[in-house]
């Protein structure tokens, strides 16, 4: 299994690096005041799709989704104003009357995680919600998707459960750094998001500011 595992990594990265070259992908952002720079990556998965910038030692994740006022995905130019994953945006009334301003080409949503007890224990997290916020992207004449973006998400703090730490032993500390090692080779998330994973939401909550965010992402 460890010769599988040790294969399978260097093959990511030796896919990794050959797709590196030229690639002059671009994420960076101020997070709390702390600038955050990434190489960022495009995930399609059917109709649906997102960007994300991943890195470790602590692991972090942020993710862009854009998308039409039916949630699938969009990359064409324009403001997207920017929603919580959860809003019911087509029935709230003032996500409903800015969308009727014609303003908007579609929807953004944001999620930012960061790895902040290690191995994986603890989390915290940030997700948008709707607050009359906007997402701008363009193309550029070089074939880039630029997207410039400031906001302030709601942040909460995720626990490891102690049953999932008991059963869980040492294979769920070997699945982590697994993890670990795989999202560090490719630049990919690999399960870093806590939700649903053996974690618990704490009730405090907190706030996460995103700004000057720019993301540079070639188009094809």
């Amino acid at each position: 299994m460890k010769t599988i595992f040790f294969f399978f990594l260097a093959l990511v990265c030796s896919i990794q690096l050959f797709s590196q070259e030229g690639n002059q992908n671009t994420m960076r952002v101020m997070v709390d005041d702390q600038e955050y720079t990434t190489e960022p990556h495009r995930i399609k998965i059917g109709r649906y799709g997102y960007i994300t910038g991943n890195s470790i030692s602590p692991d972090i994740s942020l993710r862009i989704w854009l998308g039409s006022w039916n949630g699938e995905d969009l990359n064409e130019p324009g403001r997207y104003l920017i929603v919580g994953e959860d809003e019911n945006y087509s029935k709230d009334d003032s996500i409903h009357a800015a969308y009727l301003t014609g303003e908007f080409k579609g929807i953004a949503y944001i999620k930012y995680v960061e790895e902040t007890k290690s191995p994986r224990m603890e989390y915290h997290v940030g997700e948008s919600l709707y607050g009359g916020e906007v997402v701008e992207v363009v193309l550029t004449d070089d074939g880039y998707q630029e997207i410039t973006f400031d906001v302030t998400l709601e942040g909460s703090i995720w626990k490891e459960k102690s049953t999932a730490t008991a059963f869980g032993g040492l294979g769920r500390l070997k699945n982590k750094l697994t993890d670990k090692a795989v999202t560090g080779a490719s630049g990919f998330e690999q399960n870093i998001d806590p939700e649903g994973a053996g974690y618990k939401k704490q009730k405090e909550l907190d706030t996460i500011k995103l700004s000057e965010g720019v993301v540079r992402i070639k188009m094809k």
